[in-house]
């Protein structure tokens, strides 16, 4: 590995050919190296420690489900998107943008779209008269040989370089290097994630659908049936004779009018208000939790999603590609609370649950440097010194400051959001700046240098088009950065948890679950604290801003809620 020019901490391009498992590393300056073994891959790691570039998470997957787990890489599509913004980062996007090649020209097939053309003229080149890579290449001809494949590998620690200069371009982002790296290792905790699964009892999952939808029907026809049954809770309560799709939020907006509520639509939140004035409108919200489950999250999910092995397994991505986080297939980030029982340590182990306290206003105080707001949360509950600030009651300090960062500037906590503003005037300047931006379709970057395009898109613009903009330009600068440091925690978290035995079972927007030894829970629930503030002096070096975990050790994910 040495005589290779793979040193501790260099980088190194890293590509994986998925089919016949021939992996080439190339190190800048060094040449490269072939094999056969994944293996040999993983035992660099272990024992040097480079930093592997690798064109997307494809390679991080592949490494996963052959049990090899990279420490840290440099995965160029996270970075694309970090620095560019959207979701799409194919190599031939990212080729392109880094060498200022008119993205224009290259939004066709040339940027990965398979072209039946460039296919059958392939070539030992990976990049074409016009300068972009061949889509060929970036659809897989990478692959044809030994030799195309170091070539790929080589490649990538080139575009990996282009990037560093990128963001050290960004000076007044000092941070998007840090973060850039964060996020590249997101994409292997997703990959890991992808593999490993969620641990979930089987029995105890089945037995809880059956108390909320029935038990597993055995035919359609008793699959009809149930639904019927569902249905008719709701209709005892209609006018005689009254037959309505509840399917059909018109018809149960006609149903509602029948009853004397006249209401604008059908949403939950609408519903929730009416609650107590008739027994219909209290069954059809019951009946709604019951429906979703039967048709997202039912006996079929269970079937396609959880395996022999007692996990639920979804694909996992390491950004959103809008506010940065992260997510998954699989319905593991809407999971209703009512199926988190069925999220169980497996035995000899037990959950570390830990979610971040008040994470967005502590990220608006640090992000700002408003020194009057840092001030504030040194206290556990930070809107209680807010709401001393603004002399209004704690509900209403925390619908002004969610208000100022979502832009709500009318109804509840109105007045006291005006009084944010002498209160806290650098943070209110602050999101002020990303709103009247993201009005004149300036594009933003946060924090950690996410570009988040504001451009107002097709059509004549408007005025409450540009509001709205101005709304959503607030808010993702909040959110955004939140998301890069939840991630930069969650990874922190992941390089320290084998000092534990522990493992990341779930990230959940501010909430990780871990899952460790029995005989290690204290330790486990110690060092998430410890990565936590490690995270805090990383992301926001100097800052007097606190951040906060509630962190808990159970048994069922659900035992983790008050």
């Amino acid at each position: 590995m040495r005589r290779a020019g793979v040193t501790r901490g260099g980088q190194a391009g890293l590509a994986v050919a998925p089919d016949d498992g021939v992996l080439a590393v190339a190190v800048p300056g060094a040449g490269a190296w072939l094999g056969t073994d994944l293996g040999e891959a993983g035992l660099a790691d272990a024992e040097l420690r480079p930093r592997w570039v690798v064109w997307s998470a494809a390679t991080a997957t592949a490494c996963a489900r052959r049990g090899v787990r990279l420490a840290t890489c440099w995965d160029i599509a996270a970075v694309h998107r970090l620095l560019y913004g959207g979701w799409r980062a194919d190599a031939g996007l990212a080729w392109a943008r880094l060498h200022r090649l008119a993205v224009a020209s290259a939004s066709g097939p040339a940027l990965g779209e398979p072209d039946l053309f460039d296919l059958t003229e392939d070539s030992d080149e990976p990049a074409g008269p016009d300068g972009l890579l061949r889509s060929s290449w970036v659809n897989g001809a990478w692959t044809m040989s030994p030799e195309r494949t170091a070539r790929w590998a080589a490649l990538a620690a080139d575009v990996a370089s282009l990037q560093r200069a990128e963001l050290a371009a960004l000076a007044d982002r000092p941070m998007a290097l840090p973060v850039a790296l964060s996020e590249s290792a997101a994409e292997l905790l997703g990959a890991e994630l992808s593999a490993d699964g969620l641990p979930v009892d089987r029995a105890l999952a089945e037995k809880l659908l059956g108390e909320i939808i029935g038990p597993r029907p055995r035919s359609d026809g008793e699959a009809l049936r149930q639904r019927v049954a569902r249905d008719e809770l709701v209709l005892r309560h209609a006018p005689a004779g009254m037959s309505v799709d509840l399917r059909n939020p018109v018809r149960v907006k006609d149903l509602l009018h029948r009853m004397g509520f006249d209401v604008p639509d059908t949403r939950a939140a609408r519903l929730r208000e009416l609650r107590d004035k008739h027994p219909l409108v209290e069954a059809l919200l019951e009946w709604r939790k019951a429906e979703r489950i039967a048709t997202t999250y039912g006996y079929g999910w269970l079937d396609a999603h959880l395996g022999g092995d007692g996990r639920l397994r979804g694909e996992w991505t390491g950004s959103d590609g809008a506010a940065g986080r992260m997510t998954a297939s699989a319905g593991l980030h809407n999971m209703p609370s009512v199926l988190r029982a069925a999220v169980v340590a497996e035995p000899g182990h037990v959950f570390v649950r830990a979610d971040l306290g008040q994470i967005e206003p502590r990220v608006l105080a640090a992000v700002s440097g408003d020194p009057a707001l840092a001030s504030a949360t040194l206290s556990d509950d930070l809107y209680a010194p807010v709401a001393d600030a603004l002399k209004v009651d704690r509900p209403t300090a925390k619908v002004a400051v969610l208000g100022a960062m979502y832009g709500q500037t009318t109804g509840h906590g109105a007045v006291a959001l005006r009084r944010l503003t002498a209160a806290y005037p650098v943070a209110m300047a602050y999101l002020d700046a990303g709103d009247r931006a993201g009005q004149a379709g300036r594009d933003l970057r946060t924090y950690g240098g996410r570009l988040v395009s504001m451009a107002p898109g097709a059509g004549p613009d408007s005025p409450a088009r540009a509001a709205a903009r101005g709304r959503y330009g607030r808010n993702a600068l909040v959110q955004g950065a939140a998301a890069e440091f939840f991630k930069m925690w969650a990874v922190t978290v992941r390089a320290r948890a084998a000092d534990v035995g522990g493992q990341i079972v779930l990230c959940l927007h501010d909430e990780l679950l871990l899952q460790v030894p029995d005989g290690h829970a204290e330790a486990a629930a110690r060092l998430v604290g410890d990565c936590l503030r490690e995270t805090a002096a990383r992301w926001a070096p100097g800052s007097a801003v606190r951040f906060l975990a509630d962190t808990r050790v159970v048994s069922a994910w659900s035992d983790a809620k008050d």
